[in-house]
């Protein structure tokens, strides 16, 4: 089986009627620091609010403002808004699509740490790189949930399509591979998340189970340009040409 490791969005859709759910991982640990959260958002203090959420404008802050363990939950892969997800465009995507989104894809939350696509989350904000009161998330669940991931993933190879920040959550210990675009024999960087928005949806269309199976796909507008191998990561680089 392949799992396909991915990164949030700083902005999320609202709303939400999905029912609550035991979530991916040690869920006591993760209580901690929604806990930490949840008393920041209702303690009033906005300054501190502001500096969390990293907005200017108590008016922007309010949307978020709200009990954490009793607000509308959403699918995380729904949940998420931003430019990979635009690419993703979960909502047009066939029913088993959907469902392989659910299962097989692991995203790596601010807030929430590692979530399966499936696993239902509130509305929320944190700014990449804050802290959660004395918490920072990168650290917490690498400390709480790596050696579930070890496990989780033990048998399975991993497709991992994170932006560079969230590799701090979990470090991979078996073979795995990632994947760099070119634009013009540059890499893009803003654009790569359009680029992994788009890769994850046709291994979600096709129903990809297998490195094997990822290696025959054709991607409209990309074409692999060089493999590298450098101990446990292989690194399949793209030349984008559209």
């Amino acid at each position: 089986m392949l799992k396909i490791l991915f990164s949030p969005a700083e902005n999320k859709k609202s709303g939400g009627n999905e029912e609550k759910k035991e979530l991916f991982g040690a869920y006591g640990s993760r209580d901690i620091i929604l806990n930490e959260y949840n008393s920041i958002v209702q303690s009033g203090d906005m300054q501190k609010i502001k500096e969390l959420f990293g907005l200017k404008k108590e008016s922007d802050c309010t949307p978020y403002i709200a009990d954490i363990f009793h607000t509308p939950l959403m699918h995380a892969i729904e949940r998420y808004d931003g430019v990979a997800y635009d690419y993703l465009n979960f909502n047009s995507l066939h029913k088993d699509a959907k469902e392989y989104l659910k299962s097989n894809t692991i995203i790596f939350s601010n807030l929430y740490g590692p979530l399966l696509g499936g696993d239902t989350i509130a509305n929320y904000k944190v700014k990449q790189g804050n802290s959660i009161g004395k918490y920072a998330p990168d650290k917490f669940y690498k400390d709480r949930f790596s050696y579930q991931l070890d496990l989780y993933l033990g048998n399975c190879e991993i497709l991992d399509l994170r932006a560079g920040y969230y590799e701090n959550f979990y470090e991979i210990k078996k073979p795995y591979t990632m994947l760099k675009f070119l634009k013009d024999g540059k890499v893009v960087s803003h654009w790569a998340k359009a680029y992994r928005g788009l890769v994850l949806r046709a291994v979600a269309q096709n129903g990809i189970n297998s490195m094997k199976e990822f290696m025959a796909l054709e991607i409209d507008g990309l074409s692999i340009a060089e493999i590298r191998v450098v101990k446990n990561k292989t690194e399949i680089i793209y030349n984008i040409v559209n």
